[in-house]
C-alpha cells in the first residue's frame, strides 16, 4: 500500500506558492491559461492511463510550456486533494487570485458618435452576491448576452475565487469584474451622466416609492445599468431608492406560497437577454 502512495504525495509535498489558489476545470483552466491575466504558477495534469492522455490535456500542457509555466503529471487523486474534491476534469491550475478592478481605474467606454452607440451600453451591477456559484451563472449570462461591464459591491459580495471561475465555464478570466465601496454614490453618479438605473424585484408588492413594470414593457433607449440584489435580500432600499424603476418577471401561473421567485442567475438571464433583445433591433 505505501508503495501505491508515493507518487500520489509527490506533487502533494511540494511547498505551494504562498498566496496561491487551486484552479480547477478545462475551461477555467485554459482560459486563465490563455488570457494570462493573473500570475500562473503551476499546470497539474491526470496521469494518462494506457500511455496515451486527453488531446485537451495535452493541448493546456503546450500552451503552459508555452508561458514557462511548470506542468506536473499526478494521479486522479492527487488532483481530487488539490482542489478538495471538486469537478476537477483532470487540471488544476496553481495561481495568484484574480482580484476585482477598481472602478477608480477604470477607462470610461467610449460612447461613440451617434446617439445610437449611446444607447447600446449596458452594464450589469450586483449587490451583496454572496453565493460563489451564483455569483459564476451570472458572470457567464452576462459575458455570453454582452454586458458591457459587471460592478460588484466590494463589501457584503463573494471575492472572484476558482468556485466563482468554474461555475462560470471561465468567462471570470475574460470578463474583467469591477467592484465600488460606494454602491448609492455610484449609481447617482451615473444617474447624472445621463444613464438609466433600473432594479430588479421579484415580489412588485415589496416596492414602494418606484414604479414597478414587467421585463416586457421595458424600452432601451439610454445607457441603462440593470441592478441585482442578493437571492435572500433582494435590493437594499437605498438602493432602490437609486433606480428610476423596477423591473419584474411576470410568472406563468399562480404560484404556490414558498415557490414564488426565481434563482438570482436565472432570473438576470432572463431579464439580460430581454433587454438584450432589443439591442438586436436598434441594430437593424
Amino acid at each position: 500500500a505505501g508503495k501505491g502512495k508515493g507518487p500520489e504525495r509527490k506533487p502533494l509535498s511540494l511547498e505551494r506558492t504562498k498566496g496561491s489558489e487551486i484552479l480547477f476545470g478545462l475551461a477555467p483552466c485554459g482560459l486563465a491559461l490563455a488570457r494570462a491575466r493573473r500570475a500562473l504558477f503551476r499546470l497539474f495534469l491526470k496521469e494518462p492511463r494506457g500511455g496515451s492522455g486527453r488531446p485537451v490535456r495535452a493541448e493546456l500542457a503546450l500552451q503552459a510550456a508555452a508561458r514557462g509555466v511548470p506542468v506536473l503529471h499526478v494521479p486522479g487523486r492527487a488532483l481530487d486533494s488539490l482542489c478538495r474534491g471538486r469537478p476537477h476534469q483532470g487540471v488544476c491550475l496553481e495561481a495568484a487570485p484574480l482580484p476585482f478592478r477598481s472602478l477608480r481605474d477604470a477607462e470610461e467606454p467610449r460612447l461613440g458618435h451617434g446617439e445610437s452607440e449611446r444607447r447600446q451600453l449596458l452594464w450589469l451591477v450586483l449587490e451583496h452576491i454572496q453565493d460563489p456559484m451564483n455569483l459564476g451563472a451570472l458572470l457567464r449570462s452576462a459575458y455570453f448576452l454582452g454586458v458591457d461591464r459587471v460592478v460588484a459591491t466590494h463589501s457584503n459580495s463573494c471575492p472572484l475565487t476558482p468556485i466563482v471561475s468554474k461555475a462560470s465555464a471561465g468567462a471570470m478570466e475574460v470578463f474583467d469584474v469591477y467592484s465600488t465601496d460606494d454602491l448609492q454614490g455610484f449609481l447617482k453618479a451615473k444617474s447624472a451622466e445621463g444613464w438609466e438605473v433600473v432594479g430588479t424585484v421579484s415580489r412588485p408588492e415589496d416596492v414602494e416609492d418606484v414604479p414597478v413594470i414587467s421585463c416586457s414593457e421595458f424600452r432601451w433607449d439610454r445607457p441603462v445599468i440593470i441592478v441585482i440584489g442578493s437571492e435572500g435580500q433582494g435590493l437594499s432600499l437605498e438602493t432602490q431608492l437609486q433606480c428610476q424603476q423596477m423591473l419584474a418577471i411576470p410568472p406563468g401561473r399562480a404560484l404556490h406560497p414558498g415557490l414564488d421567485s426565481l434563482n438570482v442567475s436565472v432570473a438576470a438571464g432572463i431579464l439580460l437577454h430581454s433587454i438584450c433583445s432589443q439591442r438586436r433591433r436598434h441594430g437593424d
